[in-house]
């Protein structure tokens, strides 16, 4: 559709004009040529005049360049030939007006805060570098160019630009250099629908295609086009265009081909120079050759007689009397010619001279001129300051900065250099435009979206401000000084005003308006100037409330476009684009001037600054500038812009302060408070009438109310202008039928694309959704203002109901015999409700308010009977039929029947009553008309040119009061009471599908007998109690994103249902209250669910995990049932007395099968011609099995065991859910999107049971009526101390998932003794190894992001793990409770961790900071034992029995490494053959590390010395972690997305555990055999305050790095006591006793220690004050060990040293004759810019350097890694698609360890890529990591397929079939 706006300004458009290339002028030899005018004019002059001091040519062109005669001596002869007075010369002023009088002056000095020109001139120094030649001589803008930032792309001038502009096809530098060498693929951007696009891809405007314009440049918008004949007032151009008659020889080029001022009287005089003479022929000379005795004119009009001349004597000498000369005289020709002084000017006798009044000269000086004998003074007005050049004034403050809307974005570019910036993007169509500089904001106005917005200046915040009413705001302006926004609608011929907020709305002027379009304000004056372009365009003026209008210029205006005021100047500028000129009048709009009127091709919009004017121009989509005094200076600011429209200047002076008329009170008012003159009205909003002076009403008592589809609109009836207001309403799409209710003030409608009926406040306040259901066409309202309820008509399900005014206990009254009802009315006095029904029998009914006595009273002659409305007075019921194209009315029975209006009526629609009057809408029209409602005639239109104009009343507060006996206690009702006809009065009824009682005042408690379904996004109900079907939505207060699988417990009267998207199984009662999650981990898409109501129990398949689980009702006691041989379970169905569970199966081989409801006996049923067996029901009366197939397309049945198999109903087109109650099955079906009901036993009688329900899913048929049978686990639960099962045999006790059944086969232990814990980012689960079903359980520790590492502490059953996006260790029960941070700050990457379970310590591998950690359990006592030699230590192992710590480093050398417990005695243990080590654990009982090479692709292992090395596996695809338990190795493997398995002894027997899980992680075994052992450190800390460190042959104590306030010992059993305060500073209180002789060794290698430290005495170390606490002292021998195993120990080490070296010789000479580089494998991807690639496998060497990369930590608590996200994983590194972390990668160096805060660089071989077509591809990738020389220094990416879900039903790839679900 196309805009109104653009009708409104772009079909006011002007055309190009080119202008004539110029001509070259040659003159004769004895002439002179002049320069060639702008026109194109050539002139000649006598040879003789050239150089004679006057201007002939009138461009003084004829005296350029030469030398004059010498001046007096009284004078300074000037550069350029002029004389001034010598005094003149080096005062500062240019005088010569070449500055040559102000040359080689001696220099002034300068102020402080002066900056020295280099012409001598001082400025000021805020005028250095502004942008401005203020010197004159440029020489203060001679400035470095600014620095681009990171985000910006330098242009070739040296500007910066954004640099998302580069090679966006927009020309953002002035030079063009941004959209050079860019790549040549891009396509062009597409034009918009209301653009057409030129044949080399330009978008114009669609209007001026085919207009006879060549606006493409190519003629391709003129191409194939029909010629059209042009009428009477028109011309024809010789293209075959049409233009006014009227523009015929105007001057102008119309047709763009001259053709309209061809052979046109040439009737313009030539206009001289100021300083020349007209001649009556024609001819302009110079003013000095006015009586000069020589005939230059050639008419001799120069000279006497004509002229009043002096007669010359002949013997005239300059040494006489000075020649006769006032002042000056100089020979010419032997004649005396006298001249004058600067400042003076020759009088006519040509002897006197006389004062010049330079102040009368347009533009002499910019601002303020004082006129003086001679002479002349400039000034400027406050806020502006003259320049050295004496006469043009700057403005101080900041640099002026031109503000303008280009449409789709808003941009800032100063005037002065090549500065542009982007303030506000991605807008629809912004036009108008302005500013408030105090409060920094920016406000605009959209024509697309119809709203007025406003932001920060900055850019932020962007708000609405005027949302609604508007059609086509094309003018905007701020009030700065009192804070009120005005703006022009051309579209409803209106200026408003409100406060900056859009708060009290006014409609300020509307009368006598056409096409207002610009506006501008002089709030100093109280005054508003706007332009308007309709049939009488014009300029003009009121004050600022509204008053005074008057007119400033209405004569030779066509389409003044913009208009600005030049507040210092006091004047008014304005462009007018069909004549091409820019005009300046007074604000009064005298002395009315044209100051450009060339080359402006199509000007729109205009500012004005200093002496400058700015505009933009729609043809040449530029910004341009000239002198505002004189028009020359022309400049192009920028061109080649998107669409320029408003331009404002922001600069503090464009907004000067003045006095606010208003004060601080608001002047009083209570509203608006709006200038008038010097003083101040206040003024009331739209609609609102005054109570005094100074207030207004604070509500409307009467208003016209009325639908226009898009909005809801009113006419207060309490003011005289009768302005239409729009409602302040959100999301009104297409309003229909309204009502209202004066007691709360609240206004209803109805909106049939919506389909609700919705309430808000007559002000736009409180709006809120009543019904939203279940609704399809409501298009007639009627509110019960008696007992509160509300009515509507539905011409799409064909129904009236009724419910309470807030939506509540909705009901249905009349289902039967309606064909499209439309409008309805009540008439609470009576008891009666009348509806128009305009189907194929039109009529008028009438039934009570509860639906009784039910007739018809009109039938005839109706066709389209649309409005009603009733005259409660004169009991009369009257209509409006648009067929009939009638108004009438009839007695409220029928009778008397008249029409009203018979004429002129199109097509009405709405219609109303209110006092005298009768109101009605009328589509065709486009208006609101009354009339008298007796007689119909004198018949008035209110409001026309409005659309789409629907439902029509009137509000207002005189309602008559009706007693009824449902205002005492509800009638006696339950639930609800309504009016019926006396003698009754009420009667009660109850909410849809709910009965009432016997009592007739009492409903039931709930449905008994109903169909429950999903619908994705809500659950539904419909009761089988009632004679019809409607569906009602199970009011659960959550948002459902994909609900599947439904089931009841009819017994608690709750519904439980799966949602697939947000994964978790929920339940509510029926009425929806007490919602609760039961199930919420573990899940993917649950597709089929049951309740064993009997049993209570809950069943659900699993199609993502291939499972079938089993749960109390609460959640609790999960079990997973069955996991082996599934594809893709879907529905399963229950029958708890015969212990079966039935359940289809849709995966490659579809089936239908059987198991007990324990899981066993599992027999296939029917397994062949079934495609997608989607809904299933057992048949327990006629034991049968019924089933629905969505590919074959049939409904089939079959008895309990699988025969006797039959086809029930067929064909059906995509039935999903199917349920069964007593005789009939009921399905939904995707493709129809209804529900269908159909005989059991034959399938026949079908009929649809509610149709229109998108997105059905499941369907339950429960009757709560119908008892439940016996449970089989009798009253005690079967005496099963947890899960008691049903079977065909009887029951089975079971355990939740994991824990075995114990002897006795009725009880569980509370969990699984021995089970692996894995962690998968998001999530830490386990998986039992007592069970074989290896099912994952959750753990539920709340708050995990992105879990690395695990470890668990068997003494207080706690786990451990880091999560490296939060930066944290935590700790947990494993039920999820207790939750605690044990280390929460100082960490980077947390990759490793371990518990030493006997001395109750906590280590850890930081690979950000490479370090290796310990503390204590809780987290105290923290303490670095490992600092130095760490490139990227990885996994960690503690051997507490041993005293051993081991690491992997997978760093610069791969290495795996020993040391003591306490980082000790360290020792490389592997360092050759080494890739990345990964994972690391100990088998604690034969004493061998194990360890996975994730680049070599391996896992193995060797002793705890590093020797009998072997290979376990050798073909792995990218292991993580590994554990140990019994004869298994486990570990994760991030390529096959699994846990796997293999025999630790042989490698053999490889099983994968589990499979696809995204993110794995870290792995360990929890089992009573792991953490096994003791040390000394067992036993009371081992005597140790603090840390207490097993080693290989004793133990230590140490203190942690940061003191916590104990004292610390060294010494075993040692206490000190506290640090006193006098103590030496500096020195730690670590105190320890005097050594015993038998430890000398160590005590030698702890004064070893000592000595390093410096400053320290043996004696300070004996006492323990020194700074040493890093060093750990070992224990006494009692503690200890005994010294025989100490020399034991040492000689022992001395022979493996020995062994050692041997080794190491070998191992030396071995390396070089081998290359570790060869065949690795590395995944590889072509391109970042795929999202789902299969993962390719390349052979490449390794490179010297081992590929790393840097990772992001990801965390979040969503855990969805979508396309959007580029995962660069191992080591974690997910980088997202946005800008600022593609930044940050950028910013990493080589340097290691300089890491950003976000990222740390880890290495790995797997890049698994799900890009977004934002991202970087390979090669940049690689350009930029190869740049920093990182260890990411090649990247080879793998994509990684997003795993779907073979369900064909949800939308999913099903790849196994050759047709899907998805594709029906």
């Amino acid at each position: 559709m196309r805009r109104p706006w653009d009708a409104l300004l772009l079909g006011a458009l002007l055309f190009a004009h080119g202008l004539a290339s110029s001509p070259e002028c040659a003159c004769g030899r004895s002439h002179f040529t002049c320069a060639v005018s702008a026109l194109g004019e050539c002139t000649c002059i006598p040879a003789q005049w050239q150089c004679d001091g006057d201007n002939d040519c009138g461009d003084h062109s004829d005296e350029d360049g030469c030398m004059l005669p010498t001046c007096s001596p009284l004078d300074f002869h000037c550069d350029n030939g002029k004389c001034i007075r010598r005094s003149w010369v080096c005062d500062g002023d240019n005088d010569c007006e070449d500055d040559s009088d102000e040359q080689d002056c001696p220099p002034r000095e300068c102020e402080e805060d002066e900056f020295p020109c280099q012409n001598g001139y001082c400025i000021r120094s805020l005028w250095h570098c502004d942008g401005d030649n203020d010197c004159g001589d440029n020489s203060d803008e001679q400035c470095d160019m600014r620095k681009c930032s990171d985000k910006e792309f330098r242009c070739s001038d040296g500007s910066c630009i954004a640099e998302h502009w580069y090679c966006d096809g927009d020309t953002d530098c002035k030079d063009g250099s941004d959209e050079e060498s860019c790549p040549s693929a891009v396509p062009a951007p597409p034009c918009n629908l209301e653009e057409f696009q030129c044949a080399y891809g330009r978008c114009i405007l669609d209007i001026y295609h085919c207009d006879g314009d060549d606006d493409c440049g190519d003629w391709s918008d003129e191409s194939d086009c029909s010629t059209s004949m042009c009428t009477a007032e028109q011309f024809r151009c010789r293209s075959g265009r049409c233009v006014r008659l009227s523009w015929r020889c105007d001057g102008e080029d119309d047709c763009a081909d001259n053709s309209d001022e061809e052979n046109c009287e040439n009737t313009g005089s030539p206009q001289c120079a100021s300083d020349q003479f007209l001649c009556w022929n024609g001819r302009c000379i110079g003013q000095r050759k006015l009586c000069n005795g020589v005939n230059d004119c050639g008419d001799n009009s120069d000279e006497s007689p004509q002229q009043n001349c002096r007669p010359r004597t002949g013997e005239e000498n300059c040494n006489a009397n000075n020649g006769g000369c006032a002042q000056k005289c100089q020979m010419v020709r032997g004649a005396v010619q006298c001249t004058c002084h600067t400042g003076y000017r020759l009088t006519e006798d040509g002897r006197m001279c006389q004062d010049v009044n330079e102040c009368a000269e347009e533009g002499y000086c910019s601002q303020g001129c004082t006129n003086s004998e001679g002479a002349f003074q400039c000034w400027c007005e406050a806020g502006y300051e003259l320049r050295p050049d004496r006469r043009s004034c700057k403005a101080l403050g900041p640099e002026p900065v031109l503000l303008f809307a280009n449409r789709i974005d808003i941009r800032q570019v100063l005037p002065h250099r090549s500065e542009y910036t982007l303030l506000l993007n991605n807008l629809e169509n912004a036009i108008a435009l302005d500013f408030h500089h105090r409060r920094e904001l920016v406000f605009w106005s959209d024509v697309t979206l119809d709203r007025i917005l406003r932001a920060n200046l900055n850019g932020s915040n962007v708000e609405e401000v005027v949302s609604t009413g508007l059609e086509s705001p094309g003018g905007l302006a701020v009030d700065w000084v009192h804070d009120k926004l005005y703006w022009t609608d051309s579209g409803t011929s209106r200026i408003e005003v409100a406060n900056l907020d859009g708060a009290h709305r006014k409609v300020l002027l509307w009368q006598n308006l056409e096409k207002p379009r610009a506006i501008a304000l002089h709030p100093m004056e109280g005054t508003i100037y706007w332009t308007d372009w309709g049939n009488t365009p014009r300029i003009e003026a009121s004050s600022m409330d509204g008053s005074g209008r008057r007119i400033i210029a209405d004569t030779h205006l066509f389409w003044p476009n913009g208009l600005t005021i030049d507040y210092a100047g006091h004047r008014m500028y304005w462009v007018d684009a069909k004549h091409h000129v820019i005009e300046r009048a007074n604000l009064d709009g005298s002395h009315r001037k044209a100051v450009i009127s060339q080359g402006l091709p199509h000007p729109f919009a205009i500012t004005v600054f200093e002496d400058s004017l700015y505009w933009t121009d729609w043809h040449t989509k530029s910004i341009n500038s000239a002198n505002k005094f004189t028009g020359k200076n022309q400049e192009i600011i920028r061109n080649k812009l998107h669409f320029p429209m408003d331009i404002h200047t922001l600069h503090p002076q464009r907004q000067p302060a003045g006095k606010n008329r208003c004060g601080d009170n608001n002047g009083g008012c209570t509203h608006l408070c709006l200038p008038s003159g010097q003083n101040y009205t206040c003024a009331c909003p739209t609609g609102f009438r005054k109570i005094s002076s100074h207030a207004c009403a604070q509500s409307l008592d009467k208003f016209l109310l009325f639908a226009r589809r898009m909005d809801i609109r009113r006419i207060s009836f309490d003011t005289e202008d009768l302005s239409d207001d729009v409602i302040p309403l959100a999301d009104v799409r297409s309003a229909v039928a309204l009502d209202w209710d004066s007691r709360d003030d609240h206004v209803y409608w109805t909106d049939v694309s919506t389909d609700t009926i919705s309430r808000a406040k007559w002000d736009g306040t409180g709006q809120e959704v009543v019904v939203d259901t279940s609704l399809e066409s409501p298009a007639g309202l009627a509110i019960d203002w008696v007992t509160n309820k509300l009515y509507w008509t539905d011409a799409g399900t064909d129904r009236i109901e009724v419910a309470n005014t807030d939506g509540s206990m909705r009901t249905v009254l009349i289902w039967e015999n309606l064909d499209r009802p439309r409008d309805i009315v009540v008439e609470p006095m009576g008891g009666y409700m009348y509806w128009t029904d305009w189907g194929a029998s039109p009529k008028i009914e009438r039934a009570g308010m509860d639906a009784s006595g039910r007739q018809v009273i009109i039938s005839s002659n109706l066709t389209w009977p649309n409005g009603l409305a009733i005259d409660y007075g004169s009991q009369r019921l009257y209509w409006a039929d648009a067929g009939m194209k009638t108004i009438e009315f009839a007695g409220l029975d029928g009778s008397k029947r008249k029409v009203l209006i018979g004429s002129q009526l199109p097509h009405p629609f709405g219609l109303t009553l209110y006092g005298e009057r009768i109101y009605w809408t009328d589509w065709q029209t486009k208006s609101i008309q009354s009339a008298d409602r007796l007689t119909g005639l004198d018949r008035e239109t209110l409001q026309e040119n409005l659309e789409n104009l629907m439902d029509i009343h009137v509000f207002h507060r005189r309602r008559p009061p009706v007693y009824t006996p449902c205002a005492t206690e509800n009638g006696g009702c339950s639930h609800l009471c309504l009016r019926s006809p006396n003698p009754s009065g009420f009667s009660c009824t109850c909410p849809t599908g709910i009965n009432l009682m016997p009592d007739g005042k009492t409903c039931s408690p709930g449905m008994n007998s109903f169909l429950i379904f999903a619908r994705r996004i809500d659950v539904r109900m419909v009761s089988l109690d009632i004679p019809y079907f409607a569906d009602v939505v199970v009011p659960i207060n959550i948002t459902m994103k994909n609900t599947i699988a439904i089931g009841v417990d009819p017994q608690e009267g709750k519904v439980y249902w799966s949602d697939s998207t947000l994964h978790r199984i929920s339940r509510a009662n029926l009425d929806g209250s007490q919602h609760e999650d039961i199930i919420t981990t573990g899940l993917q898409t649950t597709d089929g669910l049951a309740v064993d109501a009997i049993g209570r129990k809950v069943y659900w398949t699993d199609t993502g995990t291939n499972r079938i689980e089993v749960g109390n009702l609460d959640g609790s006691m999960r079990k997973v049932l069955v996991w082996q041989n599934l594809d893709s379970p879907r529905a399963i169905v229950l029958y708890h007395e015969m212990g079966f569970m039935y359940w289809t199966d849709w995966g490659e081989n579809a089936k239908l099968e059987r198991s007990g409801m324990d899981g066993s006996d599992r027999t296939v049923l029917i397994n062949n011609n079934l495609g997608w067996p989607n809904g299933l029901t057992v048949d327990k009366t006629s034991s049968q099995l019924l089933w629905a197939d969505a590919h074959t397309e049939r409904i089939e049945a079959a008895d309990l065991n699988g025969a006797n198999r039959h086809t029930l109903v067929s064909p059906v087109q995509h039935p999903y859910g199917l349920t069964l109650l007593d005789s009939y099955i009921y399905w939904t079906d995707w493709q129809t999107r209804s529900i269908h009901r159909a005989d059991k036993g034959t399938g026949s009688n079908v009929i649809l049971v509610r149709s229109n329900l998108p997105g059905l899913m499941d369907i339950q048929a429960v009757d709560r009526a119908h008892p439940l049978g016996f449970n089989k686990c009798g009253l005690r639960n079967g005496g099963c101390s947890h899960l008691c099962l049903p079977r065909p045999s009887g029951f089975s006790c079971a355990c939740p998932t994991g824990i075995q059944l114990k002897g006795d086969g009725k009880t569980c232990d509370p969990s699984p003794e021995t089970y692996l814990l894995f962690s998968s980012r998001g999530s830490i689960r386990r998986i039992s190894l007592d069970t074989n079903d290896h099912t994952d359980v959750h753990v539920p520790v709340p708050e995990l992001n992105n879990v690395i590492s695990l470890d668990y502490d068997s003494v207080d059953g706690k786990v451990y793990y880091t999560d490296v996006f939060l930066d944290v260790i935590r700790r947990a029960d494993l039920n999820g409770s207790n939750m605690e941070t044990v280390i929460g700050h100082g960490l980077k990457t947390t990759d490793g961790l371990a518990v030493d379970w006997v001395a109750r310590n906590l280590y850890w591998t930081d690979t950000g900071r490479n370090t290796i950690e310990a503390s204590r359990l809780d987290g105290s006592c923290r303490k670095v034992l490992v600092n130095n030699s760490l490139d990227e230590p990885r996994a960690i192992a503690v051997f507490p029995r041993k005293g051993y710590l081991f690491w992997t480093d997978w760093g610069h050398i791969a290495k795996i490494e020993r040391a003591n417990l306490d980082g000790s005695e360290r020792k490389v243990l592997i360092n050759t053959d080494l890739g990345w080590p990964n994972g690391l654990t100990l088998d604690y009982d034969t004493r061998r590390i194990y360890w996975v090479d994730a680049h070599l692709d391996r896992i193995e292992s060797a002793d705890l010395n590093g020797k009998l090395r072997q290979v376990l596996v050798s073909h792995v695809s990218h292991p993580f972690a590994l554990t140990q338990q019994d004869r298994w190795i486990y570990w994760t493997d991030w390529q096959t997305k699994s846990i796997q398995r293999v025999d630790k002894y042989s490698g053999r027997n490889k099983e994968t555990v589990l499979a696809n899980v995204e993110g794995l992680m870290d792995i360990i075994v929890v089992s009573p055999q792991r953490q096994t052992g003791t040390n000394a450190c067992g036993v009371n800390n081992g005597g140790c305050t603090h840390l207490c460190f097993a080693r290989t042959l004793d133990f230590v104590c140490a203190c942690p790095d940061e003191p916590d306030g104990r004292p610390c010992s060294l010494v075993p059993g040692l206490v000190p006591p506290p640090p006193r305060a006098t103590s030496m500073s500096g020195r730690s209180p670590v105190l320890t006793n005097t050594l015993p002789t038998t430890l000398r060794s160590s005590t030698t290698r702890t004064r070893t220690s000592l000595e390093e430290v410096g400053r320290c005495s043996e004696k300070d170390a004996q006492l323990g004050l020194c700074e040493h606490s890093n060093e750990a002292v070992p224990a006494a021998p009692g503690e200890g060990l005994h010294v025989s195993y100490v020399i034991g120990g040492l000689l022992s080490i001395l022979l493996i040293l020995v062994v050692i070296a041997a080794l190491m010789l070998y191992r030396h000479k071995k390396s070089k004759l081998t290359d570790p580089g060869m065949g690795n494998l590395t995944y590889s991807n072509p391109s970042y810019r795929t999202s789902t690639q299969e993962v390719k496998i390349e052979a490449i060497p390794k490179p010297a350097m081992y590929n790393q990369l840097c990772y992001k930590k990801e965390g979040g608590p969503d855990h969805n890694y979508t396309k959007e996200k580029v995962k660069i994983v191992e080591g974690i590194c997910l980088l997202s698609g946005d800008d600022a972390e593609w930044d940050d990668l950028k910013q990493l160096r080589s340097s290691r360890g300089g890491l950003l805060r976000d990222h740390v660089c880890m290495k790995t071989d797997t890049v698994s890529i799900q890009a977004s077509s934002g991202s970087l591809d390979d090669t940049e990738t690689e350009q930029l990591l190869q740049e920093e020389q990182s260890e990411c220094s090649s990247v080879h990416t793998a994509a990684t397929p997003e795993r779907r879900g073979s369900l064909p039903d949800t939308g999913w790839k099903h790849e196994r079939k050759l047709s899907s679900e998805s594709q029906v």
